[in-house]
């Protein structure tokens, strides 16, 4: 007896003592914590702002983000079926407890001990989440965990239940940019709260947990066991009786996809947008309700998209089918759910095996039947649902290849029916410079459950496409200003958000060389009338081999003037300028332009253009060269305002290129504005003559198939690197300079040159953004003379001599004359043999 009241006694003095101690740790961990916390007052009057949008400079809407699909609710307006829901998914007892809940602490507590001091998940309440998404951090640590329960504790003092669960369901994420409960009603079922059904609201409220991995676009049967399980707590726990609940349960998946419209396709720009905002605005970015106007011309945009996108694809078909996106995909959303893994739900899964039973039914009674395709394919419709277009390119999953025609099934369930004409260009990819045989049959192309892409063509067939394997970009930019009024830095933004535009550095080949050239002019060191060997060279580049540096058709021309070999981008010439010039010297010219030092090698590889540079370097290198030679910069961010455009943040004043300004003048006035002149980096006369040895590109050289536009006043440079790596084509008028690039991101050969790859994109888009508007060449500077030349020596003409060529030199820098020469006739009856001059004779 004595042992068992010393056993009692010893128990509850034990008892007390961990209750003592944990309430001690409680009451200190309150006070050590406390003075660091928010005023949880300040949710009274919290406020939920605009979200940041993207504009045109005409103001055509192109980006929105951060919480544009937020619709406030009061809590009035929530159904009780949305509460009731979100209750019995997330915080059983949330009406009942303080702020928290003892059992899921309880939980938490375990999970901490084993997973070694980090939350893993379970034990927060709505009021504890409320706290964490509005006043603290979001790093899963047991210092936030402490801080999350006394600001709950706080909260339910200062707040009412409904004005904490208001704040919650405006808040919570929920997947596709959606943001609390009515905007997640909008995205996914496009209707108010007071209009979904009850499986609808359930499925909503079964995605705060994992918005991604529960997400109905994109895990419809993993959604279906989330929603069921709601729905089945929800009939446990009295909210619904069980006849509403085996109706729910059974209910199909109707959730679609519904985007926020912009009038302009710029998503790369409206992403650079976006980062500028979050780097000047901070988080404040996305609620502060502003609205930035970028340099892009909502014209000139569609035709940059689309002369891109068409470019590229023309490229794939000249190489190959690569075969289908995804293969063997389950027809039916039941066969679908037998596959799919079940990690992550086995909470859901062990409260009953009713729940798997109820998703499986749920899944057979969303059984789709298509006209014209055998059996249930709504798994297939929900695929094509979740699949993104790339541009014009579709998904569509093929439903049967037999003969010389597939069908496919198309989003939406529109079937169309490709014939022969779209399938016979499907010779199987083997490598860059090699195709298979083309296919007898459409069979050995795709067969039934392929995901492929197809192609709407504007007769009204239909085509089958791909993603193209190669990539590329087109900046266009006002020269004079330095604006960028077209930017496409990928295929599509959906396939791929690099921006190559800006990001890519590549290896520029070619269209370096007009640079190398200006600074020999530049210097008067040369003219386009001076005679260059385009023979080998052998030289030391620094390592262990020598280099020997060739021409691209792998000949050599032997001497010939500085106009023709630009224009036929002979390699050992431009190595040779470079020499004469000096590296140092060349490199300090060519800073002007903005490239950087670090990024320009110093070594003759630098002629042939081996320096790593973007599209947007090498758009405004050519820009310095279209306005006359003034270093302008890129900017595509116009201005910044706020709350509908009544406060002006911030407006760009760019420096300006200003060939008619006296020299020394610092400003000059633009549609009543000041703008500051932007610094003279080349000469007026060098870059004139340059810009005219750059028109014979066009005329004679590697860029002739420019001159189906029928344009006098544009000129360029085609460009491919080693292995043809990459391809380029740079080029403008006086009002718009325009680069194109094309090549891969893995830096594997396109086995294409800049003619074929990126000059038909360039002259696509310049043919439609030049339309209609007159002839753009810059007036001749006075210093800029012509003088007749003998064509093989480059010398000048002497007045009477026969013959030569017309050519352009600064007035300072004319080549010495050519010697008077005679016939050989006259030199034998003279006998005045050798000479070399009819004054020796006469």
């Amino acid at each position: 007896m004595t042992f068992l009241r010393t056993l009692i006694l010893s128990l509850f003095f034990l008892i007390v003592s961990l209750v003592g101690a944990t309430a001690l740790a409680v009451v200190g961990a309150a006070i050590y914590f406390s003075p660091g916390l928010p005023d949880v007052r300040q949710l009274q009057n919290f406020e939920l702002h605009s979200p940041l949008r993207i504009f045109t400079n005409d103001g055509k809407l192109i980006g929105e983000f951060g919480e544009e699909r937020r619709v406030v609710v009061d809590f009035d307006e929530i159904p009780q079926d949305m509460v009731n829901a979100l209750i019995a998914a997330e915080d059983t007892n949330y009406f009942d407890h303080a702020g928290v809940d003892p059992r899921g602490l309880a939980r938490a507590a375990v999970e901490l001990a084993q997973s070694g001091g980090a939350i893993q998940s379970g034990g927060s309440t709505i009021t504890m989440q409320v706290a964490r998404n509005y006043m603290l951090t979001l790093d899963q640590t047991f210092t936030r965990k402490i801080r999350e329960i006394l600001l709950a504790l706080q909260m339910e003092k200062v707040l009412s239940k409904q004005e904490i669960f208001e704040l919650y369901v405006n808040k919570i994420f929920l997947g596709n940019r959606a943001y609390g409960i009515a905007a997640a009603a909008d995205t996914y079922y496009d209707k108010p709260l007071s209009e979904l059904t009850l499986a609808e609201t359930a499925m909503i409220a079964g995605l705060p947990k994992a918005p991604s991995a529960f997400n109905p676009l994109a895990n419809s049967e993993r959604s279906l066991i989330r929603r069921n399980w709601i729905l089945f707590r929800m009939r446990e726990l009295g909210y619904i009786d069980d006849t509403t609940y085996q109706s729910a349960v059974q209910d199909p998946v109707t959730a679609r996809r519904h985007f926020t419209q912009t009038e302009v396709d710029a998503s790369y720009v409206a992403e650079m947008a976006r980062q500028y905002a979050v780097e000047r605005f901070g988080d404040t970015a996305y609620t502060g309700g502003y609205r930035i106007y970028t340099t892009l011309d909502s014209k000139l945009q569609p035709f940059a998209r689309d002369a891109l996108a068409n470019g590229l694809r023309e490229y794939d078909l000249r190489h190959g089918w690569r075969g289908a996106e995804q293969r063997d995909i389950a027809p039916s959303l039941v066969e679908a759910q037998e596959r799919t893994a079940t990690q992550g739900l086995e909470e859901e899964l062990s409260e009953s095996p009713e729940i798997r039973q109820t998703a499986r039914q749920a899944a057979e009674r969303s059984q789709t039947e298509i006209t014209g395709v055998e059996g249930d394919v709504s798994n297939w419709l929900q695929v094509l649902e979740r699949t993104p277009n790339y541009g014009l390119l579709k998904p569509a999953i093929v439903v049967k290849s037999s003969g010389r025609e597939m069908q496919v099934l198309a989003r939406g369930g529109e079937l169309h029916t490709i014939n022969w004409e779209g399938l016979s260009w499907a010779r199987a990819y083997q490598s860059p410079r090699s195709r298979g045989a083309e296919p007898s049959s459409a069979d050995q192309i795709a067969v039934r459950g392929d995901l492929v892409r197809i192609l709407e063509t504007q007769d009204g067939t239909v085509r089958l496409s791909q993603r193209p394997d190669a990539e590329g970009s087109i900046v266009a930019q006002d020269p004079r200003t330095g604006a960028i009024l077209a930017l496409q830095g990928g295929f599509d933004f959906n396939a791929s958000k690099f921006n190559r535009a800006v990001q890519a550095q590549r290896q520029s080949g070619s269209i370096f060389k007009p640079f190398i050239y200006l600074a020999a002019l530049q210097d008067g060191e040369m003219n386009a009338a001076s005679v260059v060997n385009d023979a080998p060279v052998v030289l030391d580049d620094g390592s262990n081999s020598l280099w020997r540096p060739v021409n691209s058709s792998r000949d050599f021309q032997g001497p010939m003037r500085l106009r023709p070999a630009l224009a036929r981008s002979r390699n050992l010439v431009t190595i040779r300028v470079l020499q004469t010039m000096g590296l140092d010297h060349t490199i300090e010219f060519l800073k002007g332009f903005g490239f950087s030092q670090d990024r320009l090698p110093h070594g003759l590889s630098l002629a042939l253009g081996s320096a790593s540079l973007t599209p947007m370097e090498m758009t405004n290198a050519y820009s310095v060269l279209a306005n006359g030679g003034f270093q302008v910069a890129p900017w595509f961010i116009e201005r910044v305002t706020r709350n509908d455009d009544h406060e002006l943040i911030d407006e760009a004043t760019p420096q300006v290129a200003c060939p008619s300004c006296a020299e020394g003048q610092e400003t000059v006035e633009i549609d009543g504005r000041e703008y500051p002149v932007a610094k003279r980096v080349a000469d007026a006369a060098a870059t004139y003559i340059l810009r005219d040895m750059l028109r014979d590109v066009i005329t004679s050289g590697t860029g002739r198939g420019a001159l189906s536009l029928n344009r006098d006043d544009i000129v360029g440079k085609t460009g491919t690197t080693n292995s043809q790596r990459d391809a380029w084509f740079a080029g403008f008028n006086s009002n718009l300079v325009t680069t194109v690039w094309v090549g891969k991101d893995s830096n594997e050969t396109i086995a294409e040159y800049g003619a074929n790859a990126a000059l038909p994109i360039w002259k696509d888009f310049m043919g439609k953004a030049l339309e209609g508007t007159p002839s753009a060449i810059p007036e001749r500077p006075s210093t800029v003379v012509t003088a007749r030349i003998d064509p093989n020596s480059g010398r000048r003409l002497h007045e009477g001599q026969p013959g030569g060529i017309s050519e352009f030199f600064h007035q300072d820098h004319l080549p010495d004359y050519q010697p008077r020469g005679i016939s050989r006739e006259l030199e034998e009856a003279s006998g005045s043999q050798g000479s070399g001059t009819a004054e020796s004779i006469f």
